[in-house]
């Protein structure tokens, strides 16, 4: 057993990742990814959590050249993986010659002084990697906001004796981004810039606090994409909605919300479908408070579609992982539909075990829209359950009354009499009480 206490080995060949055997990729700052086996049971193995890590690697640019896996009882507090094993781990980094060093694990800021000074190299951890492909990825004024916030909030206690580091503007991956210029100056002016921060994405959650509120007005359904980055969101969206949104094999493909409207089939209503942010296992807390503003949609929607990559050998896993942030964000419990998609990628039928522990699964093809009327007819019906059937005359000066309920819910019988419209319909009971208290209002006059 070596003095630090644990067992690893190197990894430069070729290496399996979901099926696909890769070599180490062209382009790109030259990374050794490190993970660590713990005997605690989990349902992600070292090797899934490193294939994951690479991936997330790979869409932010790049070339992994290495990776370390290693075996202990406990991490070490000083160096995680004990400073017998960190020395291995410099030479190793020296004989590829590596430029950076990516761990799966979050550091402490002590940990990661200490591993830099013995690798001579940079030194990130997964969380800085999923925010610098946030910094990438955002395109409005709130996601930038969003992601300098947590940059800052990630970095504030990390500024400590890595100074030099922190001064390289746009040295690479885990540096660039809105606020990497502000890791430069003191935390007075980083606490300054934090709550100037906070204030300013108070502001858009007001204004989105208004927007939801006359989307509810008008009691227009908004329903929500949810699911584990990659299992195919945007590309549902596109094929729903016809919008030619970013669609792309890589992770968090997606970072700032979409909203477009919808009219399902049959005389269905019209709903607001969101495209959101891609889930991830072990997503940072810091993270999801972070995006908690973009979050919202999530849990301001009326139903959640739950976009789940069936044909991922640990799709199960990630439906629990979605399900946990989910949790998190006080959105479980809502009404859910499961569209079970890449069917196409497939050699056999869906595993029977993981669709009936899903609620509402609809098996679809997002890519070749196989099984997308099925969801929406699905969709439709789960709606429907929230709502109920109101059978009136509506007076002809409450006609709005009539055109909400053409364009909020389904209209059955609609005809005209002397005194106004009769309707039979299928809409929201906010709705029709409205329209009940209309025609009572017009019979008493």
């Amino acid at each position: 057993m070596p003095a630090d206490g644990g067992t690893g080995s190197f990894s430069n060949k070729q290496i399996s990742l979901n099926g696909v055997n890769r070599t180490p990729e062209t382009g790109g700052q030259r990374a050794v990814l490190v993970a660590v086996a713990l005997p605690q049971a989990s349902g992600w193995t070292v090797e899934d959590r490193l294939a994951e890590l690479r991936e997330l690697a790979l869409t932010a640019g790049a070339q992994v050249v290495g990776q370390f896996t290693q075996r202990r009882s406990e991490i070490d507090p000083a160096t995680y993986i004990g400073k017998g094993k960190a020395a291995e781990l410099a030479e190793y980094c020296r004989h590829w010659d590596a430029d950076l060093v990516i761990f799966h694990d979050d550091l402490t800021p002590a940990q990661m002084r200490n591993l830099e000074k013995i690798l001579d190299l940079p030194v990130i951890d997964r969380t800085q990697l999923i925010l610098d492909i946030f910094a990438q990825r955002a395109q409005t004024r709130e996601g930038k906001l969003q992601v300098e916030l947590a940059q800052l909030t990630y970095n504030l206690p990390r500024l400590t004796g890595r100074g030099q580091m922190l001064s390289r503007l746009g040295g690479g991956i885990g540096t660039r981004g809105p606020g990497e210029t502000k890791l430069e100056t003191d935390r007075r002016r980083i606490r300054t810039r934090i709550g100037d921060l906070r204030r300013e994405l108070a502001r858009v959650a007001r204004h989105r606090t208004v927007m939801r509120k006359q989307r509810q007005t008008r009691e227009v359904p908004v329903v929500a994409l949810v699911g584990y980055t990659n299992a195919g969101k945007s590309t549902l969206f596109r094929r729903l909605t016809g919008s030619q949104v970013l669609v792309e094999d890589k992770l968090f493909a997606t970072l700032d919300p979409l909203t477009r409207r919808v009219t399902l089939p049959g005389g269905g209503p019209t709903v607001l479908v969101t495209d959101t942010v891609g889930f991830i296992h072990d997503l940072p807390h810091h993270l999801v408070a972070a995006f908690r503003a973009t979050l919202e949609e999530v849990v301001q929607a009326d139903v959640l579609i739950h976009v789940l990559d069936v044909s991922h050998p640990k799709a199960g896993e990630m439906s629990a992982a979605v399900n946990t942030v989910l949790y998190e964000l006080g959105a479980a419990g809502k009404p859910t539909i499961t569209a079970l998609n890449k069917v196409d990628r497939l050699e056999g039928e869906v595993p029977a075990g993981l669709a009936a522990s899903l609620p509402s699964p609809v098996p679809i093809s997002a890519l070749h829209g196989d099984g997308v009327e099925e969801l929406l007819e699905t969709l439709a019906r789960v709606l429907a359950e929230g709502r109920r059937r109101v059978a009136v005359t509506v007076p002809y000066s409450d006609l709005d009354l009539l055109t909400r309920a053409h364009r909020e819910g389904q209209v059955l019988v609609e005809d005209y009499g002397p005194d106004g419209v009769y309707v039979e319909a299928q809409v929201s009971r906010a709705l029709a009480r409205k329209m009940e208290q209309a025609a009572t209002a017009a019979a008493e006059a």
